[in-house]
């Protein structure tokens, strides 16, 4: 019993490590491997008294499921040999790693058994969501985005501030002729790590940019380019791929995900109750 707790407590933190500070636990300051090791023998304890409840009798993992699992771990990794070179810096060999990962999933396969106790979402209980949450269903305007970005530095002779805006408004103006040629100059050109990506900065809503960059990309028409602007990064030039129109979504739309989230939510609320229940006792 020792060995299994101290296997069970080292998977426990090896999660928790990775979670909090993307980090393997003997990578770890000492005071976050203080809360990272009290943080897994809780979990480890509160663990067992779900695995010693009357509702755990019947709960068992398919071997297929644990095998489906540590499958999807290991694909993590380049071979087998990094697998178990991680394990063992850990502290975990590889039979330990499966113990401890059955004993989670049959933990999740009982509280998924004891969810299942939450009170049916009718289609009323959807409805009424709806209607009493408009705001969760309007979708912002937004716009596929793209830039080109020349960078100021005044040891750079390249990037002095009249050589950047000079670089960067030749690019403009070559673009403004063939905006189609946008990502190739991206990636000639742009000093942002997004050139690789032909320059693209993503699908965005109002509030994600500097202020300047907003106000140029939503005065901007899908395919249009714009003239050069200037932020505390550097000098730019954008172009609107796309532009989504701001809407809400009609209820045939939402419904789906409406259930999702109440079924969710009944059934967090029941297993949270029943937790309470559980530590009380």
């Amino acid at each position: 019993m020792p060995e299994v707790i101290e296997s069970g407590v080292a998977y426990l933190a090896l999660k928790a490590a990775q979670k909090l500070y993307g980090k393997a636990p003997a990578a770890l300051e000492a005071d976050e491997s203080e809360r990272v090791q009290n943080m897994a023998l809780k979990q480890f304890e509160l663990e067992a008294q779900i695995l010693a409840a009357p509702e755990a009798r019947d709960a068992m993992v398919p071997p297929a499921t644990l095998r489906s699992a540590l499958q999807e771990i290991r694909g993590r990794y380049e071979n087998e040999d990094d697998f178990a070179d991680d394990l063992s810096s850990n502290g975990l060999s590889e039979s330990e790693f499966a113990d401890a990962l059955e004993r989670e999933l049959r933990v999740e396969a009982i509280l998924e058994k004891v969810g299942t106790q939450a009170e049916h979402v009718t289609a009323t209980d959807v409805e009424l969501y709806y209607q009493y949450h408009p705001d969760q269903f309007r979708r912002q305007e937004k716009r596929l985005a793209r830039h080109i970005l020349v960078t100021i530095n005044e040891t750079i002779p390249e990037n002095t501030r009249d050589a950047a805006l000079k670089r960067i408004s030749e690019v403009a103006k070559r673009l403004q002729k063939e905006p189609g040629r946008f990502e190739e100059q991206a990636l000639k050109h742009s000093e942002c790590p997004t050139a690789l990506e032909g320059g693209k900065l993503g699908d965005l809503p109002r509030g994600k940019l500097f202020p300047e960059l907003e106000q140029a990309l939503f005065a901007l028409n899908a395919g249009e380019v714009s003239d050069v602007v200037e932020t505390e990064l550097g000098f730019h030039v954008l172009r609107c791929d796309t532009v989504t129109p701001a809407s809400v979504l009609d209820f045939a739309q939402a419904k789906s995900s409406i259930r999702k989230v109440l079924e969710k939510k009944r059934k967090r609320a029941v297993q949270q109750q029943w937790m309470k229940v559980l530590l009380g006792k």
